[in-house]
């Protein structure tokens, strides 16, 4: 008892605490002002491989944290509060590697309707899913459209943590800018920066898709993708080069992030819903 004592809990993790949905009281949420404007943002990601030398959480971790890091630099006055990240996502592509754990696209669609229907019937009127995994932005899509649909009030946004203005396009070269979409610089880079204790540098490796199709408009992903799921296109999990990320890469990379994830806040907060037609 007397080590525990002396451990700060952190369930709040990269959330400022006094941005963290989960600290505040009903009473509290009762009586908070304009609650049609307070944004609400639910980091989300997945627990599944991300090769031999970064940890499950990686996803998960990054949207947290680039949630987190971007409440502490908003402006004071406005209202936007974090919920707790979900961890579990939809990474069936991913489950051929051990320590992979998904959900099907069903539960998860189920889970984010409830979510948001909640948070509605407490008075809330914007959503924001702030996604880091790239398995799952089809689902965070339609779920935001159903709820608008449900609720013609209430304006949810499906986002995805990397589609901000970044550095990356600078760090990195061509080649991994298209092909190193999972483990690669970019991700290995931001987790040096972020939980540099849980890199495994000395195992990184470099690994590009195998057998892609050549001369072809189809493509892994882009305008017109086909299906695949992991095994299929790496051996090690990674798809990328991840021997060459670097800390100082990574701490540029989010900068940068953070910063254009000030202004995304800022914009939901003064978005107003086009409605030229009511039910």
């Amino acid at each position: 008892m007397q080590l525990l004592n002396k451990i700060e809990p952190m369930i709040h993790n990269f959330i400022p605490p006094e941005r963290f949905f989960p600290y505040l009281t009903w009473k509290e949420i009762e009586s908070m002002p304009d609650k049609n404007n307070v944004v609400i943002l639910q980091p989300m990601g997945s627990i599944e491989q991300h090769g031999p030398h970064l940890p499950l959480i990686v996803d998960a971790a990054i949207a947290t944290a680039i949630t987190g890091h971007s409440l502490a630099q908003i402006n004071d006055n406005i209202p936007a509060y974090a919920l707790p990240t979900i961890y579990y996502g939809k990474s069936n592509e991913h489950w051929h590697f051990p320590g992979t754990i998904t959900l099907n696209s069903q539960t998860l669609t189920a889970v984010l309707m409830e979510l948001g229907e909640s948070l509605y019937r407490a008075g809330f009127r914007k959503l924001a899913f702030i996604n880091g995994h790239g398995g799952q932005p089809q689902i965070l899509e339609l779920v935001a459209r159903d709820l608008h649909q449900k609720y013609q009030d209430f304006s949810v946004f499906p986002l995805f943590v990397w589609r901000v203005p970044n550095v990356a396009a600078e760090l990195l070269t061509a080649k991994e800018l298209e092909l190193g979409i999972h483990a690669g610089d970019a991700e290995t880079s931001l987790m040096l920066s972020l939980l540099p204790e849980q890199v495994k540098m000395e195992q990184a490796v470099c690994e590009y898709p195998h057998y892609l199709p050549e001369n072809s408009l189809l493509s892994m992903e882009g305008n017109l993708p086909f299906a695949w799921v992991t095994k299929d296109l790496t051996q090690s999990g990674v798809l990328g080069d991840a021997t060459v990320a670097t800390k100082e890469k990574g701490d540029q990379i989010l900068a940068s992030l953070v910063n254009s994830w000030v202004q995304v806040i800022e914009d939901l907060y003064k978005f107003q819903q086009p409605q030229r037609f009511k039910d």
